[in-house]
Protein backbone atom coordinates (compact mmCIF):
# COMPACT_ATOMS: atom_id res chain seq x y z
CA UNK A 1 0.00 0.00 0.00
CA UNK A 2 1.44 3.39 -0.98
CA UNK A 3 0.69 6.23 1.40
CA UNK A 4 -0.46 9.59 0.10
CA UNK A 5 0.68 11.28 3.27
CA UNK A 6 3.60 10.99 5.69
CA UNK A 7 4.20 11.89 9.32
CA UNK A 8 7.51 13.75 9.58
CA UNK A 9 9.13 13.96 13.02
CA UNK A 10 12.08 16.21 13.83
CA UNK A 11 14.02 16.27 17.12
CA UNK A 12 15.97 19.51 17.30
CA UNK A 13 18.21 21.30 19.81
CA UNK A 14 16.23 23.92 21.78
CA UNK A 15 18.51 26.66 20.43
CA UNK A 16 17.03 26.10 16.95
CA UNK A 17 13.37 26.21 17.99
CA UNK A 18 12.54 29.71 16.74
CA UNK A 19 14.42 29.24 13.49
CA UNK A 20 12.60 25.93 12.88
CA UNK A 21 9.21 27.49 13.66
CA UNK A 22 9.92 30.26 11.14
CA UNK A 23 11.03 27.75 8.49
CA UNK A 24 8.06 25.45 8.99
CA UNK A 25 5.59 28.33 8.95
CA UNK A 26 6.90 29.14 5.48
CA UNK A 27 7.08 25.51 4.31
CA UNK A 28 4.05 23.99 6.06
CA UNK A 29 1.70 26.94 6.52
CA UNK A 30 -1.12 25.12 4.72
CA UNK A 31 -0.93 21.95 6.80
CA UNK A 32 0.37 23.14 10.17
CA UNK A 33 2.57 21.28 12.65
CA UNK A 34 2.90 20.49 16.35
CA UNK A 35 5.84 21.02 18.67
CA UNK A 36 6.62 19.90 22.21
CA UNK A 37 9.55 19.29 24.55
CA UNK A 38 11.03 15.79 24.76
CA UNK A 39 14.01 14.11 26.38
CA UNK A 40 16.33 12.32 23.96
CA UNK A 41 18.27 9.29 25.17
CA UNK A 42 21.11 7.82 23.14
CA UNK A 43 24.66 6.56 23.51
CA UNK A 44 26.45 9.51 21.93
CA UNK A 45 27.80 12.00 24.48
CA UNK A 46 29.04 14.50 21.92
CA UNK A 47 27.74 17.98 22.67
CA UNK A 48 26.09 16.97 25.96
CA UNK A 49 26.46 19.11 29.05
CA UNK A 50 27.81 17.46 32.20
CA UNK A 51 24.28 17.38 33.67
CA UNK A 52 22.94 15.72 30.48
CA UNK A 53 25.70 13.13 30.63
CA UNK A 54 24.92 12.34 34.27
CA UNK A 55 21.13 12.12 33.82
CA UNK A 56 21.28 10.43 30.41
CA UNK A 57 18.77 12.94 29.04
CA UNK A 58 19.14 15.64 26.47
CA UNK A 59 16.39 18.23 26.06
CA UNK A 60 15.04 18.47 22.53
CA UNK A 61 12.07 20.06 20.82
CA UNK A 62 10.02 17.64 18.69
CA UNK A 63 8.14 18.87 15.65
CA UNK A 64 5.59 16.68 13.90
CA UNK A 65 3.63 17.36 10.75
CA UNK A 66 1.60 15.57 8.13
CA UNK A 67 3.08 16.04 4.67
CA UNK A 68 1.53 15.01 1.35
CA UNK A 69 3.74 12.55 -0.55
CA UNK A 70 4.37 14.99 -3.39
CA UNK A 71 5.62 17.70 -0.96
CA UNK A 72 7.93 15.48 1.10
CA UNK A 73 11.04 15.70 -1.16
CA UNK A 74 10.97 19.51 -1.26
CA UNK A 75 10.46 19.74 2.54
CA UNK A 76 13.45 17.49 3.24
CA UNK A 77 15.59 19.29 0.66
CA UNK A 78 14.83 22.67 2.22
CA UNK A 79 15.47 21.42 5.77
CA UNK A 80 18.81 19.92 4.69
CA UNK A 81 19.73 23.22 3.05
CA UNK A 82 18.74 25.37 6.05
CA UNK A 83 19.96 23.12 8.88
CA UNK A 84 22.96 21.13 7.57
CA UNK A 85 25.29 20.10 10.40
CA UNK A 86 22.86 21.10 13.17
CA UNK A 87 22.37 17.59 14.57
CA UNK A 88 18.65 17.36 13.85
CA UNK A 89 17.31 13.82 13.97
CA UNK A 90 14.34 13.05 11.77
CA UNK A 91 12.17 10.20 10.60
CA UNK A 92 9.36 9.79 8.11
CA UNK A 93 6.49 7.31 8.50
CA UNK A 94 3.59 6.56 6.17
CA UNK A 95 0.20 7.57 7.55
CA UNK A 96 -2.31 4.75 7.47
CA UNK A 97 -5.22 6.83 8.67
CA UNK A 98 -5.93 10.19 10.30
CA UNK A 99 -8.88 12.43 10.91
CA UNK A 100 -10.85 14.26 13.55
CA UNK A 101 -13.19 12.47 15.96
Amino acid sequence: MTSNEYLVTLNIPPSLEEMMVDSLLLLEAEHGFSSFQVNAHHHENQGLSLAEQVTGRQKRIRFQMYVPADELPSLLTQLRKDFTGSGIQYWVLPVIENGVI
